[in-house]
């Protein structure tokens, strides 16, 4: 990660924590985190997981108020703070280990076969190689039952918010090939996938999916009228049920894969 890198994210903490704090942001979180709890693996002992690129946190405490040693991994020291200080409120910080580290350098910061699941919501869309991210990951997955969680920004999405929420059809046709789009809270570019883009980044890195979901389907085009706060709980579960079905999937602004090392077999959850 180059120290411009460092710097946007720094100056965007604020800002991203606030944006969890939105119904946009917290359906994301809410539903990427119920998709996660439908494969959690299966032990007799404590799971322990990794989060790459933390940021402010918010998954990894739900993960530790399970009772989850959950491992934070991030480059930028100030997001670490705010995950530690969120932890502490939580009165999870037993269970919360921080750790100052480029997700890049993912390969020489753990052993093989450290964690039962890895988190990696958002990340490989600043990583400059996101295969050699996922290899690396793919080494400290325990075992047989250990998962990642992989959630990237969508293509498809794209493309619907330009149309629909932002009427702007000239970058909604450019968006139809783009690789790149811009990141409102950090500012610079983000990368773009496809759910077929993603599905050959994990088979190039030795993971194979396990299930496909999509998080925020409709919830960015609902009318102004709908409140998105007096009605999040039914905005929620309609979008758990559209997340499980692969046409609606397909369009959603953020693809959630759930996978594992090549060659093992899991069934997934409906």
């Amino acid at each position: 990660m180059t120290a411009n890198d460092l710097e946007r994210f720094h100056a965007g903490a604020d800002r991203y924590a606030a944006y969890l704090q939105t119904p946009e942001g917290r359906l994301r979180l809410d539903l990427a985190f119920a998709n996660l709890q439908d494969f959690l693996p299966q032990t007799t002992g404590p799971l322990h997981a990794l989060d790459l690129g933390c940021g402010t946190g918010a998954i990894a405490i739900r993960l530790a108020q399970l009772g989850i040693h959950v491992t934070l991994l991030d480059a930028s020291p100030y997001m670490l703070d705010l995950a530690g200080r969120a932890a502490r409120e939580a009165g999870v910080s037993e269970t919360i280990a921080l750790k100052h580290g480029d997700a890049a350098q993912l390969a020489g910061l753990f052993e093989p076969g450290s964690f039962d699941l890895i988190v990696c919501h958002n990340v490989l869309e600043y990583v400059d190689d996101p295969p050699a991210l996922l290899r690396a990951a793919a080494r400290v997955l325990r075992d047989s039952a250990s998962i990642i969680s992989v959630l990237v920004r969508n293509q498809a999405g794209e493309v619907l918010k330009s149309a629909i929420k932002d009427g702007d059809l000239p970058a909604s046709e450019r968006n139809l090939t783009a690789k790149w789009a811009q990141e409102s809270l950090y500012g610079g570019n983000v990368r773009l996938f496809t759910p077929e883009k993603l599905q050959t980044v994990l088979h190039e890195s030795s993971l194979e999916e396990v299930a496909m979901r999509g998080v925020r389907v409709v919830s960015d085009y609902l009318p102004p009228a709908l409140s998105r706060n007096d009605e999040y709980e039914r905005i929620l579960e309609l979008e758990r049920k559209l997340g499980k079905r692969p046409e609606f999937a397909a369009i959603a602004r953020y693809i959630h894969f759930i996978a594992r090392r090549a060659g093992l077999v899991m069934k997934d959850v409906v």
